[in-house]
């Protein structure tokens, strides 16, 4: 089975990196290529913006073409900023072809939540309802079925992943729950700012938006449908002095009268995990690092039991499991393709 693939926002980060992990996966053809659509920006052929493409894709580039689309993809990534993807859904949706978002767009189900986050209205909120969330550890067999498919933010990947296993057995205090994550300067895409310099970043850490990130409820609505409670955790992200990675310490209260119905936490997290072929856990004391991960679609998970206290690592490349791999890791489902075919 061959699934043609158009990619529209191909020259960002993560549309680069869709390029290459599609470039070598055993069931896809990139049949065309797409920027953003916004003005200024021209026709060009993909190995002039990154040459390593050059003999192995020289595509052109350019605005989108609904009719090309139409005629040649089965399915198209949509690697595109915040608010600008629920332009381009109705079009793609209409013309019969899957879309898969990686954009914020369509991860939130309440349209009034995700303007407050992104501070535009929501301009589809039809399609909005029927978007699946796609994290394949928790989702996958809604993702088997969507023709919608919203890609998880890379700090929720790592919070979800890190916290589902305890909440599913409530095991933890769902009101003390905190989320202190770091993450690589390439999370916040391309901008030209003068903050994302590398001058500005090198040799400097710091928090920013504190609990007030855009990627709260993305975290707390998929943290309280695994926990049946509402959930609104504190969530602290740190900008890192590198390229890319993101690693999230999380701090965990065990609630009243709790007891595990396993012998410890690290078994609980392999129980959970057991079938999932991107899930590292670690062993009991050994906790994860961003070099582990990066340039990979693993999340890798560290787990220690405090007593009343359980203390979560968890580590992903934002770009990968946070972005791109994902994306195509939803893909495989959906196509019902080797859920590792083109990642590993």
């Amino acid at each position: 089975m061959i699934v043609n693939a158009g990619i529209i926002g191909a020259t960002g980060h993560t549309g680069e990196i869709l390029i290459e992990l599609l470039l070598g996966h055993p069931n896809v053809k990139i049949t065309h290529l797409y920027n953003s659509g916004k003005s200024g920006q021209g026709t060009c052929v993909i190995s002039d913006i990154f040459p390593k493409f050059k003999k192995r894709l020289d595509l052109i580039c350019g605005k989108p073409d609904f009719t090309q689309i139409k005629k040649d993809c089965d399915l198209v990534f949509l690697a595109l900023p915040h608010t600008v993807s629920m332009k381009f859904v109705p079009k793609l949706l209409k013309l019969g072809k899957k879309v898969i978002d990686l954009s914020a767009d369509y991860r939130i189900k309440d349209p009034s939540v995700y303007g407050k986050a992104y501070k535009v209205t929501h301009q589809d909120k039809l399609n909005l309802k029927e978007a699946v969330y796609g994290l394949p550890e928790l989702n996958r067999a809604k993702i088997k079925t969507a023709k919608l498919l919203a890609n998880p933010g890379c700090y929720p990947t790592s919070a979800i992943l890190g916290i589902a296993p305890l909440l599913a057995v409530n095991l933890v205090d769902t009101d003390s729950i905190i989320i202190d994550a770091k993450s690589g300067v390439s999370g916040a895409g391309k901008k030209v700012e003068k903050e994302y310099l590398f001058s500005e970043i090198q040799g400097d850490f710091r928090a920013y938006k504190v609990n007030v990130h855009q990627h709260s409820p993305e975290i707390d609505q998929a943290l309280s449908k695994v926990s049946g409670k509402k959930i609104a955790a504190v969530f602290v992200p740190h900008l890192l002095p590198i390229e890319r990675g993101i690693l999230s310490t999380i701090y965990l209260k065990k609630a009243k009268g709790a007891k595990l119905k396993v012998k410890n936490v690290v078994e609980l997290y392999k129980k959970f995990y057991k079938n999932e072929p991107f899930i590292r856990i670690k062993p009991d004391g050994v906790f994860p690092r961003i070099k582990d991960v990066a340039k990979t679609n693993f999340c890798d998970i560290g787990v220690k039991d405090f007593g009343s206290t359980i203390i979560v690592i968890c580590a992903i490349d934002n770009l990968l499991k946070g972005a791109s791999s994902q994306a195509v890791q939803n893909m495989n489902i959906m196509y019902k393709l080797p859920e590792t075919a083109g990642l590993l």
